[in-house]
């Protein structure tokens, strides 16, 4: 057998025409009638991995800036100058209000605009579920394996449309050319049948799959895998919009006038919730995986700041979580990166290579620096207490946009806690001192560093600074709202050419998740908040060097008077919780974003213009001055996804989202 990478492709015009394709003896040497059919397609090993490649193949490619659901929510801001560019960012564009039917945004049904077709993707999985038992050359183990997987990856594509969408059509057949109108035009289900069925497809694949898959198998789909993507449905799923939604979709009646969301609130889901996250949290501990810490050795600029400051060993636990391959953290991760193309969530957050900074490289090439961090981020992390701004009374808001200065190097004392974390004697806002480790890990503030190309870089977003505005240099590549993002740029990174591009799998989930994950079910469930459940958000916290809930909520000489012991109220917890999420995963999946959603908390979330310091300023007094740079503007109508206007028309059946 020759050139088997057209196999799959062959499948997938099979799928779309319905037609047995005529043969073309170029491509495939297996043509005994002049025709090639789904019986030699699936006859030997090497061709059905193809065809198991191409399945996986519809994962949303999130490292694609342009098309990442990362960018949904008020984390990220891109270059002002796409605003009226239609074919840039449409994460974006969709927080700003442009969603339309006609080519919808991140469109997953038939793949518009950065959307993955995953109806494709599911009517592959279809082909390939029906013909895996006729591959010759493999034991009846392999193929139950890859039988498993790609009924969970089915149901995982299922489980995006119903996230996106709500009511699905769900998919089993594989359509032929004379079916009959009742099957080629179906309609779409109710949202607890869709979760049913999901649910019941991972159920049923889950036994077969490999508890956890070997590291030249890494990205596939095992056990582990499944079980906690199950949990993250069930999530959903007892959630409020997904759960009782009668305020948003009363009124959204299938074709038989029932409403396609359930009406009544179900509590009962939640407990589902806590044993598939309890089930999923064991299963990953059998295998290794708990929270990631850093032990390797420092960079060489940074290994006597690392030896003295605790600090910053933090800053690289937070750091390489993210950034090491594969690390015990990482549950499922998605790892078909193309940095050969020139689009990538790295290269357009990396920070260029000052031209008087050491190093072989300053080009913009891996190195674009125009996707940044909205002013609402700064705010949103605790300070150093554990505790939001507003809440620490530690913390003088008051003074939030204060220019100060750094503790002086030769102050040993009063800048040992900033030792490689800032820079010394730099004029900075109050607002960037004596906040916790995240925020100074993910985030590239002016007075503090970027840890890119093996170095430490002096980060500044003055205009005419290497991050900052330059009309005449960089008009359009700069960070513009004076915030760099660095979470997802390896410091190993290099400008110049796309193999200087330290590649690394993007979180699709990771064990961090699954512990806020039950902590939220938990105290949804029982109503009274208790120690257990302050241990799993304790877990992340200690982690991130940050104090315990009960250490902090109940320390009246830093907790604000109001929010005393809030951590043992279930609304206090329900929103200590959601916060602590926000700040786990910052800038990541597009979390946030999913997160308010599901709580019917978008709307009011996300209406709001994001916010930046000023970049035309050049100094200190001119440049920490808080701007609009961009409105925003997600209404009701936002919260469910359109379809495609071609399909509506196409199929009489589909009833369109309200408000489209």
């Amino acid at each position: 057998m020759k050139n088997k990478k057209y196999i799959v492709t062959f499948i997938g015009i099979w799928m779309a025409t319905g037609f047995i394709l005529p043969s073309c003896s170029k491509y495939l040497d297996i043509v005994p009638d002049n025709t090639v059919t789904l019986d030699h397609l699936f006859m030997l090993r090497d061709d059905t991995w193809n065809a198991l490649a191409k399945v996986y193949s519809y994962l949303h490619n999130d490292a694609d800036p342009n098309g990442t659901s990362y960018l949904l929510g008020d984390e990220w801001l891109g270059k002002l100058e796409y605003e009226h560019n239609e074919g840039t960012l449409f994460g974006i564009r969709i927080m700003r209000g442009t969603q339309s039917k006609g080519n919808p945004l991140l469109g997953d049904w038939s793949g518009t605009r950065g959307g993955s077709p995953l109806y494709q993707g599911i009517r592959q999985a279809n082909v390939f579920l029906q013909n895996i038992h006729k591959v010759q050359d493999m034991t009846e183990t392999e193929k139950t394996d890859w039988k498993s997987q790609v009924l969970f990856l089915k149901a995982y594509y299922a489980f995006l449309l119903l996230r996106k969408y709500g009511p699905i059509v769900l998919e089993d057949d594989i359509i032929e050319p004379n079916d009959t109108p009742e099957k080629l035009f179906k309609s779409r289900s109710k949202v607890e049948d869709c979760f049913n069925y999901i649910l019941r497809l991972m159920d049923e694949a889950i036994p077969g799959l490999r508890e956890r898959a070997l590291s030249n198998n890494a990205g596939q789909v095992d056990r582990v895998v499944a079980t906690a993507i199950k949990a993250r449905v069930l999530l959903f799923r007892a959630s409020d919009f997904y759960n009782g939604n009668y305020e948003y979709y009363d009124n959204f009646l299938d074709h038989d006038g029932k409403p396609f969301f359930p009406s009544a609130y179900d509590k009962e889901k939640w407990k589902d919730v806590i044993d598939a996250a309890d089930s999923a949290i064991n299963l990953c501990l059998r295998n290794s995986i708990d929270l990631y810490t850093y032990e390797g050795a420092p960079y060489l600029h940074d290994r006597e700041d690392y030896a003295a400051n605790p600090v910053l060993r933090t800053i690289y636990d937070l750091r390489f979580t993210i950034c090491e391959p594969w690390n015990k953290e990482l549950i499922w991760g998605y790892s078909n990166i193309n940095i050969w193309n020139g689009t990538n969530l790295q290269a357009a957050s990396n920070m260029r290579l000052p031209e008087k900074t050491e190093g072989d490289d300053h080009s913009s090439t891996g190195a674009w620096q125009w996707l940044c961090a909205t002013y609402e981020m700064l705010e949103r992390y605790y300070t150093a207490n554990g505790l939001p701004i507003d809440e620490d009374r530690t913390f003088n808001t008051s003074r939030k946009l204060t220019v100060v200065r750094t503790p002086e190097l030769s102050d040993e004392s009063a800048y040992a806690p900033y030792a490689g974390v800032m820079q010394p004697a730099a004029e900075v806002a109050y607002l960037y001192l004596n906040r916790e480790p995240r925020f100074y890990a993910n985030l590239a503030i002016t007075g503090g560093y970027f840890r890119s190309h093996l170095l430490r870089i002096p980060f500044s977003g003055y205009m005419g600074a290497d991050g900052g505005y330059q009309p005449s240099i960089n008009a359009g590549d700069f960070y513009v709202s004076g915030v760099g993002v660095q979470k997802f740029v390896h410091p190993e990174s290099k400008s110049g050419h796309a193999i200087r591009i330290k590649s690394f799998p993007l979180p699709i989930i990771r064990m961090a998740d699954l512990y806020l994950m039950k902590a939220e079910a938990m105290n949804e469930y029982y109503d009274n908040p208790a120690p257990e459940m302050w241990a799993l958000v304790n877990k992340v916290r200690s982690r991130a060097g940050v104090p315990n809930l009960e250490d902090v909520y109940g320390d009246a000489s830093r907790v604000a008077l109001a929010s005393i012991n809030k951590h043992t109220k279930q609304a206090g917890l329900k929103e200590i919780i959601l916060r602590e999420r926000s700040i786990e995963f910052a800038f990541e999946g597009g979390t946030h974003f999913w997160d308010m959603h599901r709580h019917r908390k978008a709307v009011s979330s996300f209406s709001s213009p994001v916010r930046g310091w000023n970049y035309q300023g050049g100094s200190a007094d001119k440049f920490f001055n808080v701007v609009s740079l961009q409105s925003r503007k997600f209404t009701l109508t936002d919260c469910l996804w359109p379809i495609p206007l071609d399909e509506t028309n196409t199929n009489g059946n589909l009833i369109q989202n309200p408000g489209y």
